[in-house]
């Protein structure tokens, strides 16, 4: 079982991306911020579009919906949680339920705390995952709808899976989210290549993401709310990781 993953920018900072699976042909975006740039990339392969995979309703990442099914007749599938706010969704999905791309299978994940019912799509046999607006390369997305206890609870389930893990994140925020995570481990020498290589990268206009499971456990302060350096950072020694996590994230949103 094979899948081709396509990332591609959409708006000013977010990410598209195209999802093949390489024995069947069947086809899928993984949400919908920018319509016209989706069609043309799936134009320019020749591919059409099965599937609409949403992670959470914000219109940044629904707004394409109606217009990418009414083009290639595309079935939306989203979370059930926020099912009366996806457009013109037809499956809604959950924890424990499952979505098949061909002969690629992905799981769903209940990952709420940026909205109230976000979901994460994980491809395990292709060692990848989308992650939506909960993790994001050297940060983890704004808590809009959910608790820092639901957050701190998503970066936990994500530290289970391998180092090797691709992780899709919808926007391009890592130097901004780096100006920050500096703030927190002043020594963390990971954190200090993780940086390097991402300026690197969009000093070439090459995308951050994906990133992996591996550099974000020893670099990203919200998967690392469970570390002592961390606490330490915060002055928070023997508080509770979800405690933490929601003071770094507190001095993030005023960073």
């Amino acid at each position: 079982m094979s899948l081709d993953i396509i990332v591609f920018p959409c708006l000013s900072d977010n990410y598209g991306f195209l999802l093949r699976c390489v024995q069947t042909g069947k086809t899928a975006c993984v949400d919908t911020p920018d319509a016209a740039e989706i069609s043309k990339q799936i134009e320019a392969r020749g591919w059409g579009l099965d599937y609409i995979l949403n992670t959470h309703h914000h219109p940044d990442h629904t707004g394409g919906n109606k217009a990418l099914k009414r083009k290639y007749g595309a079935r939306v599938i989203g979370p059930k949680a926020e099912e009366s706010r996806i457009p013109h969704i037809d499956d809604a999905v959950s924890e424990g339920g499952a979505f098949t791309l061909g002969d690629c299978p992905a799981q769903i994940w209940d990952t709420p705390a940026h909205t109230a019912g976000h979901i994460s799509y994980y491809f395990e046999d292709a060692a990848a995952i989308f992650v939506g607006d909960t993790l994001f390369a050297l940060g983890c997305g704004r808590l809009f709808e959910g608790t820092p206890a639901q957050m701190w609870t998503a970066m936990a389930r994500y530290n289970t899976l391998p180092r090797a893990t691709q992780v899709y994140c919808a926007h391009e925020y890592t130097l901004s989210n780096a100006r920050f995570a500096e703030t927190i481990e002043t020594d963390n020498t990971a954190l200090d290549d993780y940086i390097i290589s991402a300026k690197a990268k969009r000093e070439h206009n090459i995308p951050t993401v994906p990133t992996t499971i591996g550099a974000e456990r020893d670099a990203n302060p919200f998967m690392r709310a469970d570390q002592d350096s961390v606490a330490k950072a915060v002055n928070m020694i023997g508080a509770t990781p979800s405690d933490i996590l929601g003071e770094v994230r507190r001095r993030k949103d005023a960073f």
